[in-house]
């Protein structure tokens, strides 16, 4: 009889990690996708040095929840880098949440859609539209994943920096391609962490590649002001935390720069780090003993936000 007992729990807890585990991704549209197209193309993922997902079909959230005992009710919703052509999502993703849990925080790494694709149209506003649902989403389960849903954040990296900048800045913005008692839910972060961000479409400072994915090789001068996200600062924006390398050959340190001012004009509480040397892409910043010291300034940084 007790070896039953015990086989019979153990069963159970089995089949409670499966549970557990078959739900550590949700869809961030679990009827209709809206803006896609049907077509051919499938979605890949390839790893060589990183994860590397591309043509991405069925957008989804991954979360990463820590120990009960650690939880601290902070939340950050994690958007990976890759030119807005793909996705580096265990290196400026995954990877990334793993570190949050040991904070106490919880995370999620947005697989959001990009506008190289041919599943999608109306593409300049597909990536804003998954994020902007994906954080209502994360807001309205806050208790599930037991997160305050006033200390929600967001994080990207490079071009996830500029859809991250773009959430901070049009977190509101009417998209018309959707109505959903869900889009009543507030999608403005309560804090933003932006990686050598690109920012600007203005064809000056911008990256060249995000740039033509998102908004066209040759965009009207309305769709460059539209996603020039300096332009849109106001005092309603979260505060923001961000970093980037004096010697990025790929998106320019004028990125970070424009934004701070343009923050800094608004009173929105702003703190930016800039070192020497690091390049692009750098992530951890492993190797670079002055680098790496961004994770204790951003660790610092959050415990910070709701002091008195």
């Amino acid at each position: 009889m007790r070896t039953r007992l015990i086989l019979t729990l153990l069963c159970v807890s089995l089949l409670s990690i499966g549970l557990i585990q078959a739900q550590t991704k949700i869809p961030v549209w679990p009827n209709e996708i809206p803006n896609r197209i049907n077509s051919d193309e499938q979605e890949l993922a390839e790893n060589n040095d990183i994860l590397w997902i591309s043509k991405i079909q069925t957008p989804e959230i991954e979360i990463y929840l820590p120990t009960r005992r650690n939880v601290t009710g902070v939340g950050v919703m994690i958007m990976p880098g890759g030119g807005y052509a793909g996705l580096a999502y265990d290196w400026e993703g995954t990877d990334m949440a793993k570190w949050f849990n040991t904070l106490g925080i919880t995370a999620f790494v947005l697989k959001y859609r990009v506008p190289l694709s041919k599943s999608v149209e109306n593409k300049e506003w597909v990536p804003l539209q998954d994020a902007q649902r994906a954080i209502r989403i994360i807001r309205s389960k806050a208790a599930e994943f037991r997160i305050d849903p006033h200390k929600i954040g967001i994080m990207g990296f490079s071009a996830g920096g500029h859809l991250a900048s773009t959430l901070g800045t049009h977190y509101d913005q009417n998209i018309p391609f959707m109505n959903d008692e869900i889009d009543k839910v507030s999608a403005r972060p309560d804090f933003e962490i932006l990686m050598y961000p690109v920012i600007s479409m203005k064809p000056d400072i911008t990256h060249g590649g995000s740039r033509d994915n998102l908004i066209g090789k040759n965009p009207s001068q309305e769709l460059v002001n539209t996603f020039s996200n300096e332009l849109h600062v106001n005092a309603e924006t979260p505060p923001t935390f961000l970093l980037h390398a004096t010697d990025d050959g790929a998106v320019k340190v004028e990125n970070s720069l424009v934004f701070y001012q343009a923050l800094k004009d608004n009173n929105v509480p702003v703190e930016m780090h800039i070192f020497p040397s690091g390049g692009h892409g750098f992530a951890f910043g492993l190797g670079n003993p002055s680098l790496e010291q961004w994770l204790s300034l951003l660790e610092q940084w959050i415990k910070q936000l709701w002091e008195k």
